[in-house]
């Protein structure tokens, strides 16, 4: 209980900017925006981040192709942990890049990150499409796959972190928890579009062409989309909130260095309660197909479309969370998802073990249900806990470096501790211990849906 309270007061204490170093008496109102210019915010937002995870979909979902296609001739539990592994890998960069896109993000703009960081992420994504096989370059193939990803976890580090920050500038006082929820919304967008893609591929390819040329038809659609994304993105103005930042000349000349300075203790916050974002929507909505076809015997094509049915669902529950934490608040949504996660997580992976498709489908759909309490409350939570000199930059670090460590490490983790184990739910457990982290970090935290946005 003490430990708790000092963490509390070192992120209430040394988290705020005393008012006279930084702000004057017009940051404390929050800017209004043009509606027309939200929609826009909104429509710019979505299409980045779809961009983001329809690819990261399509490389989880082709995990067991990618590991033939780029790795030596092994058994499969081994070829599997190989993609994985480069998977994890690229998500080395991403504390990195955050720290880079949250810099630009603070101090140039929010528009100017963001317009960057597509037109890099959907590059690199396309690049993908092209890059040769193991039987016609021997090594270099995983290490060629190794270097694009790399790039592309780097571009897309400023992605969820720099949407979420603009959209929760732009929404008005009272929905800004509805607003930031279109963020996760896309990245579900993205898995459903790439499950569906990739469940087409398996009903209509065969397996020798899904090997040959099929697996790289999703990485193609990278361009026109990042096209479309980059377009609508250079035509928006910044936000209101970062204009008026930048009219009073209060911008912060170094982002990274104030926010390890002055926000330690939301830092910590803020990547605790992240863990269990990070494993959970991992395991969840790119990692379970895989587990069910390769633990659980279920067919690759039923698989997908269990995963496509609760993709779906999970796009509904989302926004119905995001306008509830508006209401309830950000930090009891939070430590609900936490106690709920803990609860019912192993019970609900028992549950596969030899269940019917429909059984399958409705606990994917309660998983989904569950994390759309975490993640339709996340980004607003993450946006309202820093101030606007550093948002960009303390919710892409804290964000990435969670992701680094447990998110794209999570199907990589969750295949190992099953063969170390033995224990096909030993992943749920995995899960558990991260609701522990995120249930420890919310008690820690204060409320942050009841006051305007800190424009200091």
């Amino acid at each position: 209980m003490n430990s708790t309270k000092a963490v509390s007061s070192q992120a209430s204490g040394a988290g705020i900017l005393a008012p006279s170093a930084y702000s004057n008496p017009a940051s404390t109102a929050t800017p209004t925006a043009d509606p027309r210019l939200l929609k826009r915010a909104a429509m710019a937002s979505f299409i980045g981040n779809f961009v983001e995870w329809f690819d990261y979909a399509s490389y989880g979902y082709l995990a067991t192709i990618i590991a033939v296609v780029f790795f030596p001739k092994s058994d499969a539990a081994t070829g599997l942990l190989a993609a994985y592994a480069v998977f994890a890998i690229s998500f080395i960069v991403r504390p990195i890049g955050g720290i880079v896109w949250g810099h630009f993000g603070d101090k140039i703009g929010r528009r100017t990150a963001l317009s960057l960081s597509i037109l890099i992420m959907s590059c690199s994504t396309f690049l993908i499409a092209f890059l040769p096989t193991y039987a016609q370059v021997g090594i270099f193939a995983p290490i060629l796959l190794l270097v694009v990803r790399l790039v592309q976890g780097f571009s897309a580090s400023g992605e969820y972190a720099g949407a979420s920050a603009f959209l929760a500038e732009y929404a008005p006082e009272g929905k800004r928890g509805i607003y930031t929820s279109i963020v996760p919304a896309s990245t579900a967008a993205g898995l459903l579009f790439g499950s569906i893609f990739v469940a087409v591929m398996h009903a209509f390819l065969t397996s020798d062409q899904l090997h040959s040329f099929g697996w790289r038809l999703p990485f193609l659609l990278a361009a026109p989309f990042g096209l479309i994304g980059r377009y609508i993105r250079v035509r928006l103005e910044d936000t209101p909130t970062f204009k008026a930042l930048e009219t009073s000349h209060q911008v912060a000349r170094a982002p990274a260095k104030e926010l390890l300075m002055m926000h330690r203790g939301k830092m910590l916050i803020a990547f605790g309660v992240t863990c269990l974002n990070a494993v959970a929507f991992y395991l969840v909505l790119s990692y379970m197909p895989t587990y069910l076809s390769t633990e659980m015997g279920v067919s690759e094509t039923a698989s997908f479309i269990a995963a496509t049915i609760s993709l779906t669902a999970y796009i509904g529950f989302v926004f119905i969370m995001g306008a509830l934490s508006d209401r309830v608040g950000r930090k009891t949504m939070l430590i609900g998802a936490s106690i709920l996660f803990a609860a019912l997580t192993v019970p609900l992976f028992k549950g596969l073990v030899g269940a019917s498709f429909m059984t399958i489908v409705l606990i994917q759909i309660a998983f989904g249900a569950l994390l759309t309490m975490n993640d339709g409350t996340l980004p607003c939570f993450l946006s309202e806990i820093f101030p606007t000199r550093v948002r960009y930059s303390g919710f892409a670090f804290c964000f990435n470096a969670a992701n680094a460590l447990f998110g794209g490490t999570a199907p990589f983790v969750a295949t190992w501790l099953i063969g170390a184990t033995g224990n096909k739910l030993a992943p749920a457990w995995y899960l558990v211990g991260a609701s522990a982290v995120a249930l420890i970090a919310m008690l820690a935290s204060r409320e942050t849906s009841r006051k305007p946005l800190d424009n200091s």
